[in-house]
């Protein structure tokens, strides 16, 4: 089961073991300012100079990221030597990856520590970063901290009593003995225990989700139009119904009609510049009520049917006309993408976009300087999709597949590839970027005899 909240707490920056975050192999610490450091707007004081410097000492990179201004930034590092990024719009993701370049290392060797579940760790999960939440820094004589902080308190309380419920992005204090392994995979996580405890976590996660964008200061598109904007940025189409041995015909129908239900909710939705698209906040919670069937949903590592199964497909589409363009996606989420076998030529990212309503969404923002438009509809037993603008972008992108192939892993077998896209030229039909989007490793969950053999290393 998949969490919105993946990090770790800490009373202060000073409880932290920095030796131990180094030899789990983090190499960098984004630091924000304010309330995490010091109190809000106070100069820093001499253990914080000590600490960074011990930090650096132990061969760790570090760089502070605030959404203060120069001036206040500049005056808090003057007996720090660190790299900071000033006005970084926290929590979006954009200075959190400008960080992690600047700091010249991986993003899974960069830790996020900060005060505010709503900026700093909001961010940071958006970011795919590791984090650490500390105790927000409160003077004796405060008595408001405002309605956020209450929120925080809720969600940290949750966080404390059932720890056992959240995936723990780099697993920073978990030692790696034998013997703590072996505990860790027998014990079960609460939402393992039997469907009821499923539910229950499930249940927790949805109203976690409805607290943070209700605090938060997201604007979401909301608006549709039926005539189509001018220019085609891209589109794609893929069969709505799936065959082969041990897919059940019924649950592909079934599919096929949920489908249709959400892409109706979704088709001619138009994102203007700044707005964000939420896959949950336009397609609303599903129901038996309002139409949905079981489809075949992924839960754990095995396909089962569920309410709403097929939903990913959408999803998936929506992604992949997404990286068509240069919007950018916010959240991200994945499953498999070898749920079936390849029919005729082999399209990499035709699926394994994962969303389950509402923790597991799909997000993307219009961070261009026109609107964008977004159109899905069903027809002839296909998923038509197409993503449209006002005119066209500088730039056109194509997604390719390098080191396609399928591994043994014990008794199991995986899709091995890594998924690239380009950024051409629309001008000289130059590459001017080529970019990692995703390393994938897919458990084949269909007959391994439908594996091709030449593809099997």
């Amino acid at each position: 089961m998949k969490k919105y909240y993946p990090y770790e707490y800490a009373e202060s920056v000073f409880m932290i073991d920095y030796q131990k975050l180094y030899q789990k192999g983090f190499r960098g610490i984004i630091f924000d300012i304010d309330n995490t450091l010091v109190h809000h707007g106070d100069d820093s004081i001499p253990e914080i100079d000590d600490l960074f410097r011990k930090i650096q000492g132990l061969g760790l990179k570090t760089l502070l990221l605030s959404n203060n201004d120069r001036g206040r930034v500049e005056r808090f590092i003057k007996n720090i030597d660190t790299p900071y990024i000033c006005d970084a719009d926290k929590p979006n993701p954009q200075n959190y990856l400008k960080a992690v370049e600047m700091l010249n290392i991986k993003k899974e060797e960069a830790v996020v520590i900060g005060d505010q579940v709503f900026t700093d760790i909001l961010g940071a999960n958006r970011s795919g970063l590791a984090s650490i939440l500390v105790r927000f820094i409160r003077q004796d004589d405060e008595k408001w901290i405002g309605k956020r902080r209450y929120v925080e308190y809720a969600i940290l309380e949750c966080w404390k009593r059932d720890k056992s419920c959240y995936r723990r992005i780099g697993d920073i204090y978990t030692e790696g003995t034998a013997k703590n392994m072996k505990k860790k995979k027998e014990k079960k996580l609460f939402c393992e225990i039997c469907p009821l405890t499923y539910e229950i976590s499930k249940s927790k996660e949805v109203c976690k989700r409805h607290i943070q964008d209700f605090a938060g200061k997201e604007k979401f598109s909301t608006v549709k139009q039926k005539e189509k904007l001018p220019n085609l940025v891209f589109s794609y189409n893929s069969g709505l119904i799936k065959k082969g041995k041990g897919i059940d015909p019924v649950l592909q129908k079934n599919k096929a009609r949920n489908i249709r239900l959400a892409s109706s909710r979704i088709n001619g939705m138009i994102i203007h510049p700044g707005e964000t698209f939420s896959f949950w906040r336009t397609v609303g919670k599903i129901s038996k009520r309002k139409g949905y069937r079981d489809g075949r949903i992924i839960i754990g590592d095995k396909l089962m049917p569920g309410l709403g199964g097929g939903l990913c497909n959408l999803g998936n589409t929506i992604h992949l006309l997404v990286l068509h363009s240069p919007l950018t996606v916010t959240e991200f989420h994945s499953h498999s993408d070898a749920l079936a076998p390849d029919h005729g030529k082999r399209v990499p990212f035709s699926s394994g976009t994962s969303v389950s309503y509402n923790y597991i969404d799909y997000r993307f923002k219009n961070n261009t300087d026109q609107n964008v438009q977004l159109l899905l509809w069903c027809e002839n037993r296909k998923l038509c999709g197409e993503l449209r603008s006002e005119r066209e972008f500088p730039h056109y992108y194509e997604i390719i597949e390098e080191n396609h192939h399928f591994h043994k892993e014990k008794e199991k077998f995986f899709r091995i590839s890594q998924i690239y896209r380009n950024v051409i030229d629309r001008a000289t039909g130059e590459i001017t970027d080529k970019q990692l989007i995703r390393d994938n490793h897919s458990e084949v969950m269909y007959d391994y005899d439908q594996i091709p053999q030449e593809l099997i290393r």
